[in-house]
């Protein structure tokens, strides 16, 4: 027999919406907490945030005729957050974050994508942001907007240890910060159209120092841009560096871009925690000082480069979509969980 109800608040209620966050580590805020939603973000930004895609599990997407709707709940009931907390009324739902790197090719986080059966139970959408002060995040898309994913292509991921040299490996890996790469490259069932592949950073590996940015969906949330951040440190033999970037679970699989040259350096992958309890008994982000914390991984794009093919330049690129506010004649789609 099903027994059907609605999506409550609390940790069961998040670890459903995102079933991912599980498997990677939390995220953190540095200092002032920089995330813009899409409407606040430079133009430039908005541009490159056209081709950052959410991803979601099959069953909270439908499709009806030329629209869909993703299935969300209210942010600050599922996670109990304070009354102050930045974005607490708005919906969460999504897993992970992608980038469009190909016509039909999207780079994520490994442990976004882990088998071929997770890539067949997932739907990506383009879209999902608040495109207008004071308007409804975008939780119904035209149905072109959503993607399903055909294959993995390439994808590399630390397993876990085995036997007493892998464990004592895995000792010194997380001693020395010297732990592996975490990405997928995914293709989809179709080319994407109006919107262009991003720009990924074909040369050396991205200096310490250097002024970055994140865009994603932390939490789940409609997209967000986070910057005022910088690379905290990008050695030779590693396979990530560490930033300052304002992220969390969600923004897994996030393309982190170098300020000056808006290419893509890397995938976010994990980071410190995302939330503590406040003496009141409610939810708050987890802060520290801009150069506190274990800071944020990302994995450089150079180890995945070479399966990412070249494109032609923006110039050539077809015209790119204009986000829309939300169509509020569109039936809402309440969240629910089925058990047998």
């Amino acid at each position: 027999m099903k027994n059907s109800f609605k999506l409550v608040s609390g940790i069961a209620a998040l670890a459903f919406i995102l079933p991912s966050f599980a498997k990677a580590a939390d995220k953190s805020i540095y200092g002032d907490d920089n995330r813009l939603d899409y409407f606040e973000a430079p133009a430039d930004m908005k541009e490159l945030a056209k081709s950052v895609v959410s991803f979601w599990k099959n069953e909270h997407v439908r499709i009806d005729g030329d629209r869909a709707r993703v299935a969300t709940v209210n942010f600050g009931d599922a996670v109990g957050l304070c009354p102050s907390e930045r974005f607490r009324e708005q919906p969460i739902g999504a897993f992970c974050s992608g980038s469009l790197v190909g016509e039909d090719l999207v780079m994520t986080a490994g442990h976004c994508i882990v088998d071929e059966a997770s890539c067949a139970d997932t739907k990506l959408v383009f879209g999902y942001a608040v495109t207008e002060r004071g308007k409804a995040a975008n939780t119904a898309v035209p149905a072109s907007d959503v993607y399903s994913c055909k294959k993995i292509v390439k994808r590399d991921l630390d397993k876990p240890p085995t036997g007493t040299v892998g464990i004592i490996g895995a000792i010194v890996g997380n001693v020395l910060d010297t732990t592996g790469p975490d990405y997928a490259l995914i293709q989809l069932d179709r080319k994407v159209t109006g919107r262009r592949p991003l720009p990924i950073n074909r040369g050396s590996k991205v200096k310490e120092g250097a002024q970055i940015f994140v865009i994603g969906h932390p939490v789940g949330l409609p997209l967000k841009v986070a910057g005022d951040a910088k690379v905290r440190s990008s050695k030779f033999m590693r396979a990530h560096f560490t930033t300052d970037l304002d992220t969390f679970g969600g923004n897994s699989g996030s393309p982190v871009f170098n300020l000056k040259t808006k290419q893509i350096e890397g995938i976010l992958v994990r980071g410190g925690t995302d939330f503590v309890k406040s003496p009141e008994g409610c939810t708050v982000s987890y802060s520290v000082g801009q150069n506190d914390g274990k800071g944020e991984a990302v994995t450089h794009v150079s180890v995945l480069k070479d399966h990412i093919p070249s494109f032609k330049s923006a110039d050539e690129s077809p015209k790119m979509v204009e986000l829309a506010p939300e169509d509020t004649a569109f039936e809402p789609l309440e969240r629910t969980v089925s058990f047998d």
